[in-house]
């Protein structure tokens, strides 16, 4: 056995990455911030002096603050793309209200004798606000602002989704690879750096009134010189790789490429949500998809192939708790109705539906269960509940659906699904955990991601389907008490996928192709 990392070691080793990564997430939570005290503190002054706008300024800005913060992420993508510009947008959007709202408290609460007096001293409204209301109101604003840095350090994380950098892709990348070492890599600087910014912001607000002017001057600046240490990674790269946190680290990705294909590009993290429309808008040249993936025709993309087998097959098959099926012997069997029924071709074709052309998982995989044979009317049984999982992609929900209409039509079981789960390690942590009873998984993500076995079982192994499929099972079984069914009939592997157009005028067919052409790109550089 391997001898486990512990977290210094792993943060050592890592440490030239934390260090950009922690500056980057500095640099989008102030570009952000100064944004926001830029448009805030103006639009706050307004509305303390209009009290009709202020509700309705107040309202839009509460609203913004409600929205979850992947969701805005995610209405932002169809509007400006992947990166920089939309993260920085959703993290400006959500630092508005505490800004506008305490500029707005602050100023109304200043004593209308202080300013009249002001009035009556002869300074004009310009005077009054910033000699005397401004200052009085400052410790407010600065405690709105304190309260929007450390929202924005928190969602900040998120930016790592949509290709953005930051401190997130450590996060996600220990929850997909299921390294908890990672995940605290990533969560410990971003929790540190929104305790030293309140710390820092607590401090300057308890400054006295004739020190607020130079504060006033300094905390701008300040932000200014922050924001310069975000810089958008390879903005000028000529081929840029977008990768999954997951594909990033594991042998069968990106480790295997720099390994085996001694490839090295310039890559950003980003989520498989948006990694396909980034490559059809020319945001990214080669991203990690899967073999099956529906978008793959949807986009115009074209699968490289794979010309020294760094990809090997895997089966998609159902994992179950084993108390579950010696509890209900008759779940098994309802289950492995599905088995060699779905291929490549058609889980392509399925993915193509829901991914593409927008329809239903539930009604993809009624079609399907009509398409085959296998509908039976749900009989509404009430023997016991069988609570399924997904991860959060096209294919796990229309499995899913399959099963559930499966189970419950020919048991007398009744079926709760628990989708979107996110990525590996959450979907089986909740399976261990007797929060869901099954999910489809993948035989290599259960080698790779959950058993990690040591280079030699991996090579005894040599890329066949068969043997990953009897070791998982085993692996599974002793240590985990979970049983792996019957493969459902679909190879399921990762592939490097480009624009159709872009390979073909780069005369790029291989991932050996790419790699030569990348290499003689960084030497002309």
């Amino acid at each position: 056995m391997e001898v486990q990392q512990s977290l210094w070691e792993f943060m050592a080793q890592q440490s030239d990455k934390l260090l950009s990564q922690t500056l980057a997430h500095i640099g989008l939570t102030c570009i952000s911030l100064l944004i926001a005290v830029v448009i805030g503190l103006p639009l706050g002054i307004w509305i303390a002096q209009r009290n009709k706008a202020a509700w309705l300024v107040l309202g839009i800005a509460g609203v913004l603050q409600t929205i979850p913060s992947i969701a805005l992420l995610g209405f932002m993508i169809p509007l400006l793309g992947i990166g920089a510009l939309p993260a920085i947008t959703a993290l400006f959007l959500y630092a508005l209200l505490p800004i506008i709202r305490n500029t707005y408290t602050g100023i109304r609460g200043v004593n209308p004798a202080v300013t009249e007096s002001a009035r009556g001293m002869g300074m004009s409204r310009w005077q009054v606000l910033f000699n005397v209301e401004l200052p009085l109101a400052m410790p407010v604003i600065l405690a709105g602002i304190r309260t929007a840095t450390v929202i924005n350090v928190g969602v900040a994380t998120l930016a790592a989704y949509i290709a953005a950098g930051g401190l997130g892709e450590f996060i996600f990348g220990g929850i997909a690879l299921n390294n908890s070492n990672m995940i605290l890599a990533g969560a410990i600087p971003a929790a540190l750096l929104a305790i030293f910014f309140d710390l820092l912001l607590s401090l300057v607000q308890k400054a006295n009134v004739r020190k607020m002017r130079k504060v006033s001057l300094v905390l701008p600046i300040l932000l200014l010189l922050l924001s310069s240490f975000y810089i958008f990674p390879y903005a000028d790269a000529k081929m840029l790789g977008g990768f999954t946190p997951e594909f990033m680290g594991r042998e069968d990705g990106y480790l295997g490429l720099k390994s085996k294909y001694q490839l090295n590009m310039p890559t950003v993290v980003i989520s498989d949500a948006v990694m396909y429309k980034a490559a059809y808008e020319k945001k990214i040249d080669v991203i990690s998809g899967y073999s099956t993936d529906g978008r793959l025709k949807a986009y115009n993309l074209i699968t490289l192939e794979d010309d020294k087998s760094i990809f090997p097959p895997y089966y998609a098959s159902p994992l179950v708790r084993k108390d579950v099926l010696t509890k209900y012997p008759e779940l098994e069997a309802a289950i492995n109705l599905l088995s060699g029924k779905i291929n490549d071709s058609i889980m392509t074709d399925l993915n193509y539906r829901v991914d593409y052309l927008k329809q239903s998982p539930e009604k993809v995989a009624q079609d399907f269960i009509l398409a085959n044979d296998l509908y039976k009317k749900s009989k509404n049984g009430n023997k016991g509940v069988i609570r399924l999982g997904s991860k959060i992609f096209a294919e796990q929900y229309i499995l899913i659906n399959i099963y559930k209409a499966l189970i419950e039509g020919n048991t007398e079981l009744k079926v709760e699904t628990k989708t979107g789960l996110g990525g590996t390690k959450i979907c089986f942590d909740a399976l261990t955990n007797n929060e869901i009873d099954m999910y489809p998984e993948y035989t290599g993500t259960g080698l790779l991601v959950i058993l990690k076995p040591t280079k030699n079982d991996l090579a005894a192994l040599s890329g066949s389907r068969e043997k990953v499929f009897n070791y998982v099972q085993k692996g599974f079984d002793e240590q985990y008490n979970l049983q792996w069914l019957k493969p459902i009939g679909f190879n399921n592997a990762y592939a490097l996928m480009m624009r159709k157009e872009q390979a073909q005028s780069l005369n790029i067919r291989t991932i050996t192709d790419l790699k030569d052409y990348v290499s003689t790109d960084n030497h002309r550089h």
